[in-house]
């Protein structure tokens, strides 16, 4: 890549919201930059809601708005579809959380390929969940990565092994959930485009391999690993609850009911709040220490973990004190969580 170029045809893919943000900064910075849409790419739409009604992606919802020529193949991988998008004679597809796999076919179509932008620090947390991942750690970083961020690749047949071509990072707060890393990587990731496509314009942009040896795989998140595990630390269980929020939402079972948890705080392994520094009493694994307008504080492995807030089977998300004022009988005081 290092002829400038002057108008640059551009294809868009990607599906939810995250991808959206992205679309919507091209949009708006088209004229400036130099470049046309001339094509998004998103998946079918889907069934939604009780009543499974079809339902637009946030991408597609957002190129009609804009009078954007939408595309929705089942699959890249058909002829006639390869067929479509070779038409738009592109010279660069962005790909953001499309969720369909691009054939090699597709890969070089256009002049420049397909660059995808990938929600970690690669080669860390390649793959399918790189925001929890990076939240829940690995057996390196048993209580989370501290930094993360977004990386633009040069897209390639092997699952995001592709160089790279531009990286931004961020710090990944104490209290940090997947939403609120969702919400800071999808602004650092538009900015992070927009100067990728402003160095391919000049002919500047510079790929750099990735190190396969420190790769990592961000595994697709399941809802069964959701499931509270009492029998590890409270530090433990706190940063899992916020690494499944906002999907698919940690859980745990009481009196054989399915109670979600939104979210938490630990008291440390000292017996003491780490946020209030009141003294906490030391219970068994699952066991129900207070229950109190500053939380419902259950035994773990090491340290006590207070709940803050969560949903009964059929309710909305409550806090505690919404609890103890409309359930005053859920739970006491030497109960115990499965």
């Amino acid at each position: 890549m290092t002829e400038a170029v002057k108008n640059l045809r551009v294809i868009f893919a990607g599906t939810p919201e995250f991808a959206a943000h992205h679309l919507q900064v091209l949009i708006d910075a088209a004229q400036q930059y130099g470049f046309i849409i001339v094509g998004v790419y998103t998946q079918p739409d889907r069934p939604a809601g009780r009543g499974k009604k079809l339902t637009s992606s946030a991408v597609k919802i957002l190129a009609q708005k804009h009078q954007l020529r939408v595309f929705q193949p089942a699959s890249l991988k058909i002829e006639s579809a390869q067929t479509e998008l070779q038409k738009l004679d592109a010279d660069v597809m962005i790909v953001v959380a499309y969720g369909l796999i691009l054939p090699e076919v597709i890969l070089v179509t256009p002049t420049y390929g397909c660059l995808n932008v990938h929600g970690s620090l690669l080669p860390r947390w390649r793959g399918a969940a790189p925001l929890q991942r990076a939240i829940l750690g690995d057996q390196n970083t048993p209580y989370g990565d501290r930094n993360t961020g977004v990386t633009i690749m040069q897209m390639d047949a092997g699952l995001d092994t592709g160089a790279m071509l531009f990286t931004s990072g961020c710090a990944i707060e104490l209290n940090e959930t997947t939403q609120s890393l969702h919400d800071k990587l999808m602004l650092l990731g538009g900015d992070a485009l927009l100067e990728v496509i402003a160095r391919l314009k000049k002919g500047t942009l510079t790929a750099v391999a990735q190190d396969d040896s420190q790769a990592t795989y961000a595994e697709k998140i399941t809802k069964q690993e959701a499931q509270i595990n009492w029998n590890l630390s409270a530090r433990h269980i706190e940063k899992n609850i916020r690494a499944y929020n906002p999907f698919p939402i940690a859980f745990t079972f009481f009196n054989r009911q399915r109670i979600k948890i939104y979210s938490a705080k630990f008291v440390d392994t000292s017996g003491i709040d780490a946020v209030t520094q009141n003294t906490a009493k030391q219970a068994l694994p699952g066991e129900v220490v207070t229950v109190d307008n500053s939380g419902l504080s259950i035994g773990c492995g090491k340290g006590t973990l207070q709940i803050t807030s969560l949903q009964l089977p059929g309710k909305n998300i409550m806090t505690i004190t919404q609890l103890i004022n409309g359930y005053q009988d859920f739970v006491s005081v030497g109960d115990c969580f499965e």
